[in-house]
């Protein structure tokens, strides 16, 4: 961390001449020689406007080095990685977007969701925790994030992973396994009764998001369920097993998700929908310059990376700040954060990021 340096000047002070001015009549009356008591009047004098001078003098100095001193010892705001608002407003922040639409989640609210797989307890938090004590759990971070900044209210969310990336191809060769539909409205039955809103999650794995996405119309359909595509599980250009390389979606698979959501807004006439689009690498988003805003969708890249508190700060940086498209999210991870015994960010350390995450995700 760099340190302010300061520069310091040498201090001179400068007595400017004194100038007494006598009436003429007076020096012409003058005798050639004083008498000892006008001497010492005019030594009084002397002195006296010599001390008056030199004092402005050195309060005028004063005044002058202490200035300069106090400007100098200002000190330069110190910002982690990731919170330097001024960084932010050079990478474009915050992002002109389309007039909000009735309805809007985003950003008068900020959503906190728990996510996972409820027939996996290694997935994430919604899985880890029998049904009541993981809403009971949620309740309790809702509750953090409503304290830390008031201005926002807080919006419960479940964001359950509704097709699964597998290692192994599976009958459908697509290396992902869908979800049956009673598991997911059994998840969708704990969020409408906590006053949650639920995420569909999608891994492709090798399948196409265009392929996949409209089996979910009727989820989609409702105004409470909104939607998160992987490309950590998009894998269909390297062919390469999920999990074995990290994978990746372009602008255009963006786009199409966030055009077919704005077709089902206007279909079913309900409230915009919220797209998470999970980002932790530089290639996990190509072009991202390109994605298309539009009123019935609010994207937000979430920084899905985990470890030190550090590396999560420079992931934010690198790959969410640095390539601005709408909202901003922040992924916590309860066990992979704190494994090399890290401590978990609390919420008032993921509000210093700048621009404010709207979105945070528990796994």
């Amino acid at each position: 961390m760099k340190r302010p340096r300061f520069s310091f000047r040498s201090l001179s002070i400068l007595v400017p001449g004194v100038l007494l001015i006598f009436l003429a009549g007076c020096w012409e009356k003058q005798p050639a020689s004083e008498s000892p008591q006008a001497q010492l009047a005019t030594q009084a004098v002397v002195s006296s406007a010599s001390k008056e001078a030199a004092s402005s003098a050195k309060e005028q100095t004063f005044r002058n080095a202490t200035g300069s001193a106090a400007k100098q010892k200002v000190p330069k705001i110190k910002y982690n990685s990731g919170e330097d608002p001024e960084f932010a407003k050079q990478c474009g922040w915050p992002v002109k977007c389309p007039d909000m639409l009735p309805g809007s989640i985003l950003p008068t609210k900020r959503i906190v969701a728990y996510y996972g797989n409820p027939l996996s307890k290694r997935m994430g938090a919604l899985g880890e925790y029998p049904k009541d004590d993981m809403l009971r759990r949620l309740k309790g971070e809702v509750a953090k994030w409503a304290k830390a900044d008031p201005s926002h209210p807080v919006q419960p969310a479940l964001h359950l992973i509704a097709v699964v990336a597998q290692g192994a191809p599976g009958k459908a060769g697509k290396y992902r396994m869908i979800m049956p539909d009673n598991i997911i409205n059994q998840v969708y039955g704990w969020a409408r009764e906590s006053g949650a809103i639920l995420f569909i999650d999608i891994q492709t794995g090798h399948d196409d998001i265009r392929t996949i996405l409209p089996r979910f119309e009727w989820l989609l359909k409702n105004p409470d369920v909104h939607l998160g595509i992987d490309p950590e599980f998009n894998l269909i250009k390297s062919g390469k097993v999920p999990g074995t390389k990290i994978g990746t979606y372009d602008a255009a698979d963006v786009n199409y998700a966030s055009g077919y959501l704005k077709d089902v807004v206007k279909k079913y006439n309900i409230p915009p929908k919220v797209l998470v689009v999970h980002r932790f690498t530089r290639n996990g988003v190509t072009n991202a310059k390109s994605i298309v805003l539009r009123p019935e969708v609010q994207i937000v890249m979430n920084m899905d990376g985990w470890g030190a508190p550090w590396l999560k700060r420079d992931s934010y940086k690198d790959y969410v700040v640095a390539e601005p498209v709408q909202y901003t999210g922040f992924k916590l991870f309860y066990h992979n954060d704190t494994k090399k015994g890290d401590p978990l960010l609390m919420p008032q350390e993921v509000l210093k990021l700048n621009p404010k995450p709207v979105y945070i995700q528990y796994q």
